[in-house]
């Protein structure tokens, strides 16, 4: 088999060309907390799950911990915090609540002189993070959201000084636009962080670099070869890259206040594949309000058209409320409604796919997860860029899949081409890379029987 197992130095190479895969920053956070949803099942300090059962504060009861160790590196920063949470138990503290009290705090503990570096000289500090003052006094969603959580923290502090509501303001933005959500190596959110030097980089909706996580630690690794390293001219995207790009544009204005004019935001989209119906004469994707299929000049009915603005509706309305929590039986509905009535690529459609997807891995129910997979890496391959980690990560879940089918050609194919992609975004020497990618390679090559 035609995949690398090698472990090699991940670190950039002191010369002009920056090859493809190379890791140009890695971080610590200046600050950053574990959500509340995991804060019983993840080490609060590693975000790291272990096999025996984590430990929990003597003091709180409210944090948990892989052990002593562990706990012992976060007391820095868990002390400040311990007596308080002591006296909100059995509640839960808000998570950007905790993480303005540990900001607070750690401004308070001379953190304002901490200088975040993104290369080898250069710096940022904690003032350098733009506020955005007054798109926040303007955005009535965030003011209502920092108001209330104001409120919880004067409540939480138990009478001792909170910073005057204008400083509040400016370091609830710089947190918001700020944060990066932490995720492990599947890209799940475990938590956020604000790292410093990492905050140099920009957006794009096409970008050639990316950011992942070992733990708590960012790693920006680029994605395509660059003549050579300008920061000015790095890029990751800050948000899903499944979607339009009013919507994309949209979602950046409201949560980070620019909006984007990237090279991908300037083309020309395909609407009628993105948001249009599939036409019942020739299957090619048409926009429901032209009422007529730009191929086959055949006009849509009535009757058509009222179906998919009904099953469209049904389709938003799940969709919104399984952001939280899936559940596959409604996705099968939406599914079967979609069938020969949304077009193959239409945004919602792929994402209720992806969402069944997910849904049927997580209730064991393989069979129905593979067929799913299978529908979505075309769709993938159409809204991520070439390299994604989303994208290598579906192939890896479609090897798996393949061989507890025991198809083992299909799953070496999708194995090679999460080797191909995992590589670049994660790196040879990621626990990903070696705890995943590298016992399946084993184990291909030993249904094979290559040594």
């Amino acid at each position: 088999m035609d995949i690398e197992a090698t472990n090699s130095p991940d670190m950039p190479v002191k010369k002009e060309v920056v090859p493809c895969g190379t890791t140009v920053h890695q971080e610590k956070p200046f600050v950053y907390t574990l959500t509340s949803k995991f804060r019983t099942e993840l080490c609060d300090f590693c975000f790291k799950k272990k096999a025996q059962a984590l430990s929990k504060c003597s003091g709180c009861k409210y944090v948990y911990y892989c052990d002593r160790g562990c706990q012992k590196q976060g007391w820095a920063v868990h002390k400040s915090e311990c007596k308080y949470l002591k006296l909100i138990v059995p509640r839960v503290l808000p998570d950007a609540a905790r993480m303005l009290f540990r900001l607070i705090k750690r401004l308070e503990n001379g953190g304002g002189s901490y200088k975040g570096y993104y290369g080898e000289k250069n710096y940022r500090m904690w003032r350098d993070l733009m506020s955005h003052y007054a798109e926040l006094k303007d955005d009535k969603r965030r003011m209502e959201h920092m108001e209330s959580l104001y409120e919880v923290l004067t409540e939480f502090f138990q009478g001792e000084l909170l910073p005057n509501i204008v400083e509040f303001m400016g370091l609830y933005g710089r947190m918001c636009v700020n944060s990066f959500s932490i995720c492990n190596q599947e890209l799940q959110t475990l938590g956020s962080g604000i790292y410093i030097g990492a905050s140099i980089i920009d957006h794009s909706c096409r970008p050639n670099a990316v950011a992942t996580f070992e733990g708590t630690t960012l790693i920006i690794r680029t994605l395509e070869e660059l003549p050579y390293l300008d920061w000015s001219k790095i890029k990751i995207s800050y948000i899903d890259l499944m979607a339009s790009t009013k919507e994309r544009q949209k979602e950046l204005l409201d949560s980070y206040y620019f909006l984007c004019d990237c090279p991908k935001c300037s083309e020309v989209e395909n609407r009628a594949e993105m948001f249009g119906a599939m036409c019942p004469n020739c299957e090619a994707g048409v926009l429901i309000e032209e009422k007529q299929c730009s191929k086959c000049l055949k006009k849509l009915s009535k009757e058509f058209i009222n179906e998919f603005e009904s099953v469209l509706e049904f389709t938003e309305m799940h969709l919104a409320s399984m952001k939280d929590t899936a559940y596959v039986d409604v996705c099968k509905v939406c599914l079967k409604k979609h069938h020969k009535l949304l077009y193959k690529h239409h945004l919602r459609h792929v994402k209720i796919l992806d969402t069944a997807f997910e849904s049927a891995i997580d209730l064991s129910n393989f069979d129905q997860a593979l067929e799913y997979g299978l529908q979505l890496i075309e769709n993938y391959h159409k809204y991520y860029p070439t390299i994604h980690p989303l994208t290598g990560l579906l192939h890896l879940k479609l090897c798996k899949l393949l061989l507890y089918k025991n198809q083992v050609k299909e799953g070496i194919n999708h194995l090679k081409r999460a080797a191909n992609i995992l590589k670049i975004t994660h790196g040879l020497g990621s626990s990903l890379y070696r705890n995943e990618l590298v016992p399946l390679i084993q184990e291909c090559r030993s249904m094979l029987g290559v040594k």
